[in-house]
């Protein structure tokens, strides 16, 4: 199975597409064992590939050991994508994608998207805040995009398993346009390892607002910003989700805390005294 859009298709006309992929040169971002990721250009357009080679009945048992389902191809990121972009939420648009073979060992795939130009990542773009805070009303509408994304998300079966500020990329000028009624444009990134259901599990849930809230503590969060996301994740009144969710976010809070602290980091006064 591949697609292939115009570009592409006039591009690797008469040629073999999972060839091509495996041959592509350019910027490498990530090389593995199993899988590369390169940044190239074709008729002065940037894109990424992420290119799988089959992980190896090793590997594949080794996850199975450890209860987790290994990546096995570029098939996840291709299911995310499609299910974000059926949401309604801003992510990679995917121009190139094919899999091959049958054995699960062995697959071999592809899927190439259109970088993202003109956006910087929320770890970046943050990265300041703990010294010098931003604007009251930027601050309250990146977390606010930020809350709305992640529910969304989980509310329609998708989990990132990877879910930190890198991994989402903010348009700068739509900032800018916030006089005019919009509202931050985020995209989000990085979706290999991503899992589409019908239903979120609370582990995966937890996995996931845990992972975003260790990302995002050395950046100056502060109690009333947690309480500011609950609300908006929970749909619900602080009261409210404090009564009924507690089990949730002590283990999101114990699961963030954690993270932050095996990275040698000291927590926030605030958390330290602070309980959910």
């Amino acid at each position: 199975m591949f697609y292939l859009n115009e570009t592409f298709k006039k591009a690797w006309k008469d040629d073999d597409p999972y060839e091509r992929a495996w041959a592509l040169q350019g910027e490498v971002y990530r090389s593995l064992e199993s899988r590369k990721t390169v940044r190239f250009d074709l008729d002065g357009r940037a894109y990424f590939a992420k290119v799988h080679w089959g992980v190896g009945w090793r590997e594949i048992f080794k996850n199975c050991l450890q209860l987790r389902w290994p990546v096995l191809s570029a098939r996840n990121e291709w299911r995310a994508i499609e299910r974000l972009k059926d949401l309604g939420i801003d992510t990679m648009t995917p121009v190139a994608y094919g899999v091959e073979g049958w054995n699960p060992a062995k697959l071999h795939s592809f899927i190439v998207t259109e970088a993202l130009d003109s956006t910087e990542s929320l770890e970046e773009y943050c990265s300041e805040w703990s010294n010098d805070r931003p604007p009251f009303r930027q601050k309250l509408s990146l977390l606010k995009k930020v809350s709305e994304i992640s529910k969304k998300m989980h509310d329609h079966g998708v989990n990132h398993r990877d879910f930190y500020i890198c991994h989402l990329l903010l348009v700068k000028r739509s900032l800018c346009e916030q006089q005019g009624g919009l509202e931050p444009q985020i995209f989000i990134i990085d979706l290999h390892r991503a899992q589409v259901r019908n239903h979120t599990p609370t582990r995966w849930r937890v996995k996931d607002i845990g992972g975003l809230l260790f990302s995002t503590l050395g950046n100056g969060l502060t109690k009333t910003d947690l309480f500011r996301f609950m609300k908006i994740y929970s749909g619900k009144s602080l009261r409210s989700t404090l009564l009924e969710d507690r089990a949730f976010w002590e283990d999101v809070f114990r699961r963030g805390c954690k993270m932050y602290l095996k990275s040698d980091n000291a927590l926030p006064d605030w958390m330290t005294q602070t309980t959910v």
